[in-house]
C-alpha cells in the first residue's frame, strides 16, 4: 500500500438484502499482521473489537506462518463475542521470499465455508499473491451461496492485477457455474498507481454483471492523499440487482475509536452500500462502522449501527 498509507487499510460495504437480517462482509489490510500487532494491548484490542461487528472479515497482509496471532485473534474474538467464530488461512503466497497470507474469520452460525481453491497463478504470473478463492453458504441471506476474491495488489503492478481479475471472473464461473462474486481488497487502484487514463484498459471495470461499489472519488486514507485504493467489486444479477444506487458512503473510526494515527497506527476509512431486502424494508443506507476493506450482506434481525 506504500509507506503513506494507513497500516490497516479499511473499506466496509453494506450490502443489505431484502430479508430481515444482516450478513456483514468484511476486508480489512493489516499491515504485517502477526504477533506484534496481538502482543499490543490497544491493538488487539481494536481490531477484535472491528473484527466482532462482522459475519465474515477478510485479513489481508497476514505474515503468520506458524498462525500463532490468529489463534490469538480467534481466542481474544470468541471470549468477548456472544457468537462463534471460525477461521480458513491461505498457505503464504508471493513470487519471491516475501509473501503474505489471506485470511478469512467467519461467524459459524451465519455462513459456512463450502468449497476454495487457488487462482493458478503459473502462467502469466500477473498476481504478486493469488486469490485465495472461498465459496460462503448462508442460509439467512437472499443469495445462499456466493463467492469471495480478495486481492491484496502490488501497487506497482496495480493496473495489470485489476485487469486480470476479469480471468478470476471467468475462472471462478468455470468451475462453480456461478457469477455471484465478491472481490474485494486493496487494489490500490487510485492515484499514481492506477491513473485514469488505465481504466479504459481494466476489463473488469467495463463489464456490465459487475458494479464497482466504492467510488473513484472515495478517499480510503488517513494521510493527506485522497485515494480509493480499497475497492469492493460485486457480480451477477443476484447481487448487483440488490444494491440500491448511490448507496456508497464513507466513515471515520479513528473517530469512532477515538484514536490517534501516531497512537496504533489503524485507518479510519470505510464505505457502506445499502441494498434491498426481500422479507420487508431495511435501512435504506447502513453505515459499517468497522476498520476493515469489507463487504457486507444482510440477513435477519433488523439492525442499525450507532455512529
Amino acid at each position: 500500500m506504500g509507506a503513506a498509507k494507513l497500516a490497516l487499510a479499511l473499506l466496509a460495504a453494506a450490502l443489505l438484502l431484502h430479508v430481515a437480517a444482516t450478513l456483514k462482509i468484511g476486508a480489512f489490510n493489516i499491515r504485517t499482521f502477526g504477533d506484534s500487532k496481538m502482543s499490543n494491548k490497544t491493538i488487539a484490542d481494536v481490531i477484535v473489537a472491528i473484527v466482532s461487528e462482522y459475519d465474515i472479515v477478510l485479513v489481508q497482509e497476514v505474515r503468520d506462518t506458524d498462525l500463532s496471532a490468529v489463534k490469538k485473534l480467534m481466542d481474544q474474538l470468541n471470549s468477548v463475542s456472544p457468537h462463534p467464530y471460525s477461521f480458513l488461512v491461505s498457505k503464504p503466497l508471493g513470487q519471491s521470499t516475501y509473501k503474505e497470507q489471506y485470511l478469512f474469520v467467519y461467524r459459524l452460525d451465519m455462513v459456512s465455508v463450502l468449497e476454495s481453491y487457488y487462482y493458478d497463478n503459473s502462467g502469466a504470473g500477473i498476481f504478486s499473491r493469488e486469490p485465495f478463492i472461498v465459496k460462503f453458504s448462508s442460509p439467512h441471506t437472499q443469495v445462499e451461496e456466493f463467492v469471495l476474491v480478495p486481492l491484496h495488489a502490488d501497487p506497482d503492478n496495480a493496473v495489470a492485477e485489476i485487469d486480470a481479475l476479469y480471468d478470476v471472473y471467468t475462472d471462478v464461473i468455470s468451475k462453480w457455474a456461478t457469477n455471484d462474486i465478491l472481490f474485494l481488497g486493496d487494489f490500490n487502484a487510485a492515484c499514481s498507481y492506477v491513473p485514469p487514463s488505465a481504466w479504459p484498459t481494466i476489463r473488469l471495470r467495463t463489464l456490465e454483471a459487475c458494479e464497482w461499489l466504492v467510488p473513484d472519488s472515495a478517499d480510503t486514507t488517513v494521510t493527506l492523499t485522497n485515494c480509493a485504493y480499497d475497492r469492493i467489486v460485486a457480480c451477477g444479477s443476484a447481487l448487483t440487482g440488490a444494491v440500491e444506487p448511490s448507496s456508497a458512503a464513507v466513515n471515520n473510526f479513528q473517530e469512532t475509536f477515538h484514536l490517534q494515527y501516531k497512537d496504533v497506527t489503524l485507518p479510519p476509512l470505510a464505505a457502506a452500500v445499502s441494498v434491498h431486502g426481500a422479507a420487508r424494508a431495511v435501512p435504506r443506507c447502513l453505515r459499517c462502522e468497522n476498520a476493515a476493506a469489507t463487504s457486507v450482506l444482510h440477513s435477519r434481525q433488523s439492525f442499525t449501527p450507532s455512529r
